[in-house]
């Protein structure tokens, strides 16, 4: 249960204060306490709500952001919808410059908002990878347009401040400080480093988990093709700090979908990809019988109705893999996928048709 009791005021005031939810049925039989802090509960539906505020308020605090400014940021998903959600609210021009991984579901709900959405259909020429593709075309409209504000939520010190400040205190707070192993989905980083930065500095003995995508530039220098957008990244963004993680486990697009599913199916908990990648690696620790697990989850699964939710989708790109989230025993000891790995770190050193889909979309809402 909540425990706000009293009205507040505007939307951007309820962000924050998410429910950590003791999971008992996620992994039967298991001897160590599973909690969830559903960041999906945020009103924007995500995590990124909290850097969202917290970096728009400091420009409108500095005066960096004033009334005409065009707010332009490179967003996946859930960075510009917090951003939509709060730049609307305070009647500011957003410029989300986004790629063809995008969901139909995401670019709905920017345009929703108000947000103007700008496609990035091909990668980087040198490194192949859209996100510097991304990067490259906000530039180009940052220059263009003047007075625009850039969030930068790969670098910008608020989004790991915001973690910092509310995301970590409020479940060390509510576990009364034991909070043994805490997993966290990294690809900005925001995240990783606000919760590690308030373990270390509080002298807490939470081992960190961050949890990234195969393929991923954070923790690995092995590219590979990526289905799911919102875990992991083309490029280290420069918010990382490996020394603030414990361990990194990587995970494959098929592990974030049988953990959704089995998210779904056994705590009735519908969350997003990188939710299932939290699930899968949580499954292939070692954890001491009594330790207090977190998992942070990112964002709703209304998002991936398409792709993680769609038994159509899961076929074409998998095969008859129902067994991983339908068999009546525990979780624990499933075969890894071939890619997986789970790394100690020292603390010290789609189609056509679908694109021709979302862009349709993306006019709808420039219109």
């Amino acid at each position: 249960m909540s425990t706000r009791t009293s009205p507040t005021t505007g939307v951007l005031s309820a962000i924050g204060n998410t429910p950590l939810a003791r999971l008992d049925r996620l992994l039967p039989g298991s001897r160590f306490a599973v909690f969830a802090k559903l960041e999906l509960l945020n009103p924007g539906g995500s995590s990124k709500d909290r850097p969202a505020l917290a970096i728009l308020a400091s420009g409108l605090a500095s005066g960096a952001v004033v009334p005409d400014t065009v707010v332009v940021e490179s967003s996946s998903g859930n960075m510009g919808i917090g951003l939509a959600q709060a730049c609307r609210y305070h009647g500011l021009r957003f410029i989300c410059v986004t790629d063809r991984k995008a969901t139909p579901q995401n670019l709905r709900l920017l345009a929703a908002y108000g947000a103007e959405i700008d496609l990035v259909t091909e990668p980087d020429p040198l490194s192949g990878e859209l996100l510097q593709a991304r990067l490259r075309r906000v530039q180009e409209l940052l220059a263009a347009i003047p007075g625009s504000f850039w969030p930068n939520q790969y670098a910008h010190a608020e989004n790991a401040g915001s973690h910092y400040r509310t995301t970590m205190r409020e479940i060390v707070t509510a576990l009364d400080g034991k909070v043994d192993v805490l997993l966290v989905a990294t690809s900005t980083c925001g995240t990783l480093r606000g919760c590690g930065e308030y373990s270390r500095g509080h002298g807490l003995p939470t081992r960190i988990v961050a949890v990234d995508a195969v393929g991923s530039q954070i923790f690995s220098d092995q590219r590979a093709s990526r289905l799911l957008p919102g875990l992991g990244a083309g490029v280290r963004p420069p918010l990382c700090d490996p020394n603030l993680a414990d361990e990194v486990v990587h995970v494959t697009d098929l592990d974030c979908v049988a953990g959704c599913r089995r998210l779904a199916a056994r705590e009735a908990i519908l969350a997003g990809a990188s939710s299932g990648g939290l699930v899968a690696a949580l499954e292939r620790l070692s954890i001491p019988p009594g330790a207090h697990c977190v998992l942070i989850l990112p964002d709703r699964g209304e998002r991936y109705l398409d792709t993680v939710y769609s038994d159509a989708w899961v076929r074409d790109h998998f095969g008859d893999v129902a067994h991983l989230w339908t068999s009546t025993q525990g979780a624990i000891g499933l075969p890894r996928a071939r890619h997986d790995v789970v790394t100690s770190l020292s603390r010290s050193p789609g189609s056509q048709t679908q694109q021709m889909e979302e862009e349709r979309l993306c006019d709808e809402a420039n219109r």
